[in-house]
């Protein structure tokens, strides 16, 4: 780790920081928090993959449903009208709309096989995000003087890398230039996060070999074949299943590579003297 002690944390002049964890334990929240006070520079992997590279992918799904209207295909072609993602770090719609979900296509769902091509994209494009965080620590430094770095991963950060492994590259790239600072939930909090998902079901990103698997469950326990599936049934099923599985994914992350905070003591900071208190702390009880 790149601090070794609380005070090695208090008394840098520069603090890199990475949070990881399921979506909804405050990772976006604290980032703004510490952005807000313009000492720190804000990156959201999130962003990066959706506007950097997965962005044509989405613009051109938009431009595909577009060209099914003659009146819009006919202005398309003729360079008469621009079609344009408005993703935000506080609205990434445009990307999960674009990952989509896998069944019945009256219901917007894609085959399994498209599903897998779109996850496969993100795959990559969430990997290269990662890597990208060296070259945006330095580049918030040179161009905006930012001495402060926060990067809000993604809640599937644990997916594209293989936590077990103290060799995994990138892993130790990340824990090489950041404190990898897992974001610890609890059983209330995933029950929370299950009743959510259920209520409005969203595209999620997952390693190829759980998702297989979970599909080819799905598809025999529900006695059914692809198009008769429901899109958000499935979802809402592999989201369930996800969670516990991603549970000791991200412990090894930290037990490997960084250290874990409650999302119950993380919800009570409020300032960045808070979270260096915090972190301080949980730096003097891993020593």
């Amino acid at each position: 780790m790149i601090y070794n002690s609380g005070q090695d944390w208090l008394q840098a002049e520069g603090k890199k920081v990475l949070f990881f964890g399921m979506s909804g334990l405050g990772k976006t929240h604290i980032s703004n928090m510490l952005r807000a006070t313009g000492d720190w520079f804000h990156y959201s992997a999130d962003y990066r993959i959706g506007t950097r590279y997965m962005g044509e992918y989405i613009t051109d799904n938009f431009k595909r449903r577009a060209m099914q209207d003659p009146f819009l295909a006919e202005l398309l072609r003729s360079d008469s009208i621009y079609i344009a993602s408005n993703l935000t770090f506080e609205d990434l719609s445009p990307l999960s709309t674009y990952l989509g979900k896998p069944g019945d296509p009256t219901l917007g769902g894609l085959s399994f096989a498209e599903y897998q091509t779109r996850q496969a994209q993100h795959h990559r494009a969430e990997v290269a995000a990662l890597y990208d965080t060296a070259h945006f620590i330095k580049r918030a430094e040179d161009l905006y003087g930012y001495s402060n770095f926060v990067c809000d991963s993604g809640g599937s950060t644990c997916e594209v890398v293989d936590p077990f492994n103290p060799d995994d590259p990138l892993l130790n790239e990340l824990a090489k230039n950041h404190l990898m600072v897992w974001i610890e939930g609890s059983a209330d909090h995933e029950a929370e996060l299950v009743r959510r998902f259920k209520s409005a079901p969203k595209p999620m990103c997952y390693r190829p070999e759980f998702l297989k698997e979970l599909w080819a469950e799905y598809l025999d326990t529900h006695n059914c074949t692809e198009g008769d599936v429901d899109p958000n049934a499935f979802m809402t099923f592999t989201y369930a299943r996800a969670i516990s599985q991603r549970e000791p994914r991200y412990r090894a992350m930290a037990d490997n590579f960084g250290i874990k905070v409650s999302h119950v003591d993380l919800g009570k900071v409020t300032t960045p003297e808070g979270l260096d208190e915090l972190i301080a702390a949980t730096l003097g009880n891993k020593g």
